[in-house]
């Protein structure tokens, strides 16, 4: 078996498989990760044939948001540093989004933070029943700005403003409801609804699909200018390293209430 943190491998048809192989840290990402979707993204977009990209996690689970780990050796870092680690993770997510074939998603277990971002960057979402979602970086003291201009795009700006501020854990269906996912299905059914939504793509002509998704963006949010991009990416990197997202991750870490917490009742 591959240790490498992303595989990726295309068939005959052009259609490439992306895996996030961390399932031992439910794929939580760290730099590794990270430059493996790019090196992928990169691979990729050499290959004449591609016609269908299909994102899956390994394991129980698909991606379960930032190592905590890396995140606080990064987060003591230099600000420079901090910068470099939130732009990779930033143009991650953007490679993604604007790859000029359909990228489809499968979702199993958890996906959390910036694997809500990774998904929200596909264009199609399919769901296992079993699958879980949160975008909960400000109960660690951090936020979500790299991703939410692509969560807008997916979940629209209303349901953004509910669960990137709340941080609650949500369902397969709730997501579907609010638009993350376009369709829910039983586990074992999760690799065949997912053959079928590629077969369908296959049947279209190939750059009018990459227009009708170049239209796409260039009339959503996710479309940026260099001014904005830079600016999320320096604010996400700002945040990493305030006393705020100290006190958050040290709370996480030690399984306690953050200090900025207070329950019913008190005072």
């Amino acid at each position: 078996m591959d240790d490498s943190p992303v595989l990726w491998e295309i068939d005959a048809r052009g259609v490439a498989t992306v895996t996030l192989n961390r399932p031992k840290v439910n794929n939580a990402y760290n730099e590794e990760l990270v430059q493996g979707v790019l090196h992928a993204m990169d691979a990729l977009g050499a290959q004449a044939s591609l016609r269908v990209v299909v994102l899956r996690g390994m394991g129980k689970h698909f991606q379960a948001g930032a190592d905590l780990t890396w995140l606080q050796a990064v987060a003591g870092q230099s600000a420079q540093n901090n910068v470099i680690a939130s732009r990779a993770t930033a143009e991650a997510v953007h490679r993604l989004n604007n790859v000029p074939v359909p990228t489809v998603a499968l979702v199993q277990g958890g996906c959390f933070g910036g694997g809500t971002g990774i998904i929200s960057a596909c264009d199609v979402v399919i769901a296992a029943d079993n699958a879980l979602f949160s975008i909960a970086e400000t109960r660690w003291g951090l936020m979500a700005g790299i991703i939410i201009p692509q969560l807008n795009d997916a979940m629209g700006v209303r349901q953004v403003r509910r669960y990137a501020l709340t941080g609650e854990r949500f369902g397969a269906e709730e997501a579907r409801r609010i638009g993350l996912v376009h369709e829910v299905v039983p586990l074992p059914e999760l690799e065949a609804a997912g053959a079928k939504v590629v077969d369908q793509l296959l049947q279209n002509a190939p750059e009018a699909n990459a227009q009708t998704k170049a239209v796409a963006i260039e009339h959503a949010w996710g479309k940026m200018t260099t001014q904005g991009f830079n600016r999320l990416i320096e604010q996400h990197a700002a945040k990493r390293r305030s006393t705020e997202a100290a006190e958050g991750l040290a709370s996480f870490r030690e399984k306690r209430p953050a200090a900025w917490y207070r329950g019913n009742g008190e005072r």
